[in-house]
């Protein structure tokens, strides 16, 4: 089944302001699906489904008429998500690498999103976290795309979507593995896009810069804590130094994009990354 041509819209669905503090003349009200597209028919697979970038994601797709397959860490997580959207859950710990080889991973559609953080120097840096991040966040999608490929090359037809970040594209200091991580991550979805071209499918990266999630939530708390300033401060003046726009990216904005490449139009974008960073590249 081919996805009908997208429509486009800027419509908000409504003009409720967030009361978030955090939340700036710049950020945009909540939108309706701008993306039109007809999944109907075939099945996405989404990791980190449970909160966040992936949440936004598992819900999104199952509104093109995509059957989800939720994989999260925490099953209440899951369990408030597939009450909504009426897809699949499994709770599995992505480091668990032979937990993962148990989980039926064919899909029309994988998103790879889940992630985890962690902040030291390089001296400092806990080897066993390194070799977890790493596990989590790059071996993981491999073997979820290896699984996948084949079911995708038999029906014609498939889309390897990888959550990546601005760190994929630039470096932070105190952040080696989540930066090697999302380095990593792009040179895997490239090769991808290379050898899967043939067979009707596609891989690209989407490259956030700092998104409005736990993940996010927890290193503003921790370096306000540190640092003795207030959140918004960190905000400003740590996390968004090198963005010109002044503002968390919301995980819906994310979502879209992934629908995006999901759609016809987007069926000649490949080896590629779609980047919502604010401007922080462009420096």
């Amino acid at each position: 089944m081919t996805a009908s041509r997208p429509v486009t819209t800027s419509q908000p669905v409504n003009t409720t302001q967030n009361e978030d503090p955090r939340m700036t003349a710049q950020t945009p009200a909540p939108f309706s699906d701008v993306v039109r597209l007809d999944l109907a028919g075939r099945t996405a697979l989404v990791t980190g489904a449970g909160s966040g970038i992936g949440r936004a994601i598992a819900l999104r797709l199952p509104r093109a008429g995509a059957h989800v397959k939720a994989l999260d860490i925490s099953a209440p997580a899951l369990e408030e998500v597939t009450g909504i959207t009426g897809g699949s859950s499994h709770v599995v710990d992505l480091s668990d690498l032979d937990a993962l080889g148990r989980v039926d991973l064919d899909a029309d559609v994988v998103v790879n999103c889940a992630g985890i953080q962690h902040v030291a120097p390089i001296t400092e840096f806990p080897e066993e976290k390194f070799s977890l991040i790493l596990r989590i966040m790059l071996e993981a999608p491999f073997r979820i795309i290896k699984a996948a490929l084949p079911g995708m090359y038999e029906r014609g037809w498939g889309r390897i979507i990888n959550i990546s970040s601005v760190h994929g594209l630039r470096a932070s200091e105190f952040k080696s593995a989540y930066v090697a991580a999302k380095h990593g991550l792009e040179g895997l979805s490239k090769v991808v896009a290379l050898e899967a071209a043939a067979h009707g499918v596609t891989s690209n990266c989407v490259n956030p810069g700092y998104v409005r999630t736990p993940l996010v939530d927890k290193q503003i708390e921790a370096q306000a804590a540190a640092h003795d300033i207030s959140e918004d401060e960190v905000l400003s003046g740590v996390m968004l130094a090198s963005a010109a726009l002044k503002r968390l990216v919301e995980p819906e904005e994310i979502a879209e994009m992934a629908a995006f490449l999901c759609s016809p139009m987007a069926a000649s974008m490949t080896g590629t990354s779609l980047v919502a960073d604010g401007g922080w590249s462009a420096r």
